[in-house]
């Protein structure tokens, strides 16, 4: 049993954790009205704060609901930003004492962790076996119960003014998408009865959510004894014997009942582990190769023409487009893309070959050619349009000298200069 954790309310509601909450959650969000406003105030509104959390009277806030389509349709819900301090002095406290009992394999959303070391784990295991069970939960964010969610804070926490801010806080949920799952003893009307759904974006989802499929993790690494490699609902089990992993299958179906969850019919399913893989936004090949789907560079090369646009009408600042970009680059150097960045950067502030101590590229390194940029050839342009992008030109001489990207240049350009993508 783990250890139950008490006298921890003060260290989250008091006034210097809220401040350090608030100074944590408004990084990167000081020029958002909501931030900028409680920041302007930040006395008074921690004050106000920290009487109504110890006082009992704290309730959160609405949430506002927007659709994204890119990579796939989601809902997300954004929080107050008096709300996000308090998820941010929640976490801080709680996360690290229930993130004892979590296994090592383990890797969404937890310190010194993160998708790209499950992505190594994932290649060791796949490079010592010969099958994988791949396995991923049907709409896991909405389909979170919440009465089997608050039966899980109890197992880690005692103190009663903790669990009461945190059982606040699931009740505060905004409606998800229904997911309507029937389970062992559930009458016809029982489904509907009962509140699910985590809210996308909230820092203390992404928490509750890796603490809710904690036990699938034990089950998994100490009832069935396997190799194992999870983030968030997306997970793999390693095996030489096929039978092996369908029995497997068979029993995590019936383990994930419990907290009423279902695997992802579609998604779930066991492939050679010399096959190609894609896990965690990377294309995974045997010898260590690793290339970025052609989606993912598609929807980068979209945003870059979008944040060039911008740059040029002065309507966004250096530092967001360094930021904006500049995540992306980390994440694609842990993939074979030297190459790619050199065809997408030549010249501008992210090309690769600038970079101080800079080793060459060997010769015959690339893995990932021109055609995964999924782009059209430039349309030729007319007189009158090349009259007029050259007249814009002028107009802004000064953001030019900047070397802002261009997405759009030729691939026959970039095949002559050998930026072929690696």
């Amino acid at each position: 049993m783990p250890v139950k954790h008490d006298n921890l309310f003060r260290r989250i509601a008091g006034f210097l954790p809220l401040r350090t909450a608030a100074l944590r959650a408004v990084r990167g969000k000081r020029k958002k009205p909501g931030a900028a406003a409680f920041m302007a105030n930040l006395e008074r509104e921690l004050l106000a704060l920290e009487r109504e959390l110890i006082g009992g009277t704290y309730r959160p806030g609405r949430y506002v609901r927007f659709e994204v389509f890119d990579p796939k349709h989601r809902i997300v819900s954004a929080a107050p930003f008096r709300d996000r301090v308090v998820h941010h002095a929640l976490c801080a406290v709680v996360e690290p004492l229930c993130s004892r009992s979590f296994i090592a394999n383990s890797f969404a959303n937890q310190i010194g962790k993160g998708s790209h070391r499950a992505v190594q784990v994932y290649e060791r295991y796949r490079d010592r076996y010969a099958h994988v069970l791949r396995c991923d939960i049907h709409r896991y964010f909405p389909a979170v119960d919440h009465e089997v969610l608050k039966s899980s804070f109890r197992r880690h926490i005692r103190c009663s003014q903790t669990l009461s801010l945190m059982d606040a806080l699931v009740d505060g949920s905004n409606r998800q998408e229904p997911v309507n799952l029937y389970f062992a003893g559930d009458d016809l009307f029982g489904p509907f009865g009962r509140r699910r759904g985590l809210p996308i974006g909230n820092l203390t989802s992404q928490f509750f959510a890796n603490l809710y499929l904690n036990p699938l993790d034990h089950f998994v690494t100490e009832v069935l004894s396997a190799s194992y490699v999870r983030y968030m609902d997306d997970f793999a089990l390693f095996h030489d014997d096929r039978s092996v992993l369908e029995e497997w299958w068979g029993r995590i179906g019936g383990f994930l009942e419990h907290p009423r969850l279902r695997l992802h019919e579609q998604k779930t399913f066991i492939a050679a582990t010399a096959a190609p893989a894609v896990f965690l936004g990377f294309e995974l090949s045997a010898g260590g190769r690793r290339r970025l789907p052609d989606a993912n560079v598609r929807r980068f090369r979209n945003r870059l023409r979008s944040l060039r646009d911008r740059w040029r009408a002065r309507t966004v600042a250096e530092d967001e487009v360094r930021r904006r970009v500049g995540a992306w680059v980390a994440h694609a150097r842990h993939a074979d893309t030297y190459r790619l960045r050199c065809a997408i950067f030549e010249g501008g502030w992210f090309d690769p070959s600038s970079e101080p101590g800079r080793p060459p590229e060997p010769a015959g390194s690339s893995r990932r050619f021109l055609e995964q940029q999924s782009e059209k050839p430039p349309r030729r342009l007319s007189q009158q349009e090349r009259h007029r992008e050259s007249e814009q030109q002028q107009r802004l001489p000064s953001r030019q000298h900047a070397s802002m990207p261009e997405p759009g240049r030729s691939r026959s350009l970039r095949a002559r200069r050998g930026c072929v993508q690696g």
